[in-house]
């Protein structure tokens, strides 16, 4: 009898990655990082376990924004305190924290659980197109779209 493929967490292969976000819209960029994290571009992607690879995302700086996201699209934090809501919009965020607005765009994709939040640990994003991670040697990952 055959029984269905359950991979392990010490039998996982990992890989890196290298995505390129200058002009490529944010939404579809999230989603194909949060798949490579997730492990579901790979045959033995089993859902409770981390199959997922590392991605590392340059030029994080120069992602591109649809219609009048950049003004219209507000990112909100709270500080814990009364009246402690904070807000930016998506276009200020860019030019501040580039890095932060990708990785809300992905952390929002993945599970909010354990297993979420220890595939969000496996990505790397910078602002520009240097980055420490050269010495895994990462492969590059055409996104589509």
């Amino acid at each position: 009898m055959r029984t269905t493929f359950m991979a392990k967490p010490n039998e996982v292969d990992r890989k890196w990655y290298v995505v390129d976000a200058a002009d490529k819209p944010l939404g579809r960029l999230a989603t194909e990082v949060a798949t490579l994290l997730r492990g579901k571009h790979k045959p033995q992607y089993t859902p409770h376990v981390d199959t997922g690879d590392f991605v590392v995302i340059i030029n994080a700086s120069k992602v591109h924004l649809t219609g009048r996201k950049p003004a219209d699209k507000t990112y909100y934090r709270h500080s814990g305190w009364p009246g402690g809501l904070k807000s930016i919009s998506a276009g200020e965020l860019r030019e501040k924290k580039p890095e932060l607005m990708l990785e809300l765009a992905v952390k929002g994709m993945l599970p909010k659980n354990k297993l979420g939040r220890q595939q969000l640990k496996k990505l790397k994003v910078y602002a520009g197109t240097d980055h420490p991670h050269q010495a895994q040697k990462p492969e590059v990952w055409e996104v589509r779209g």
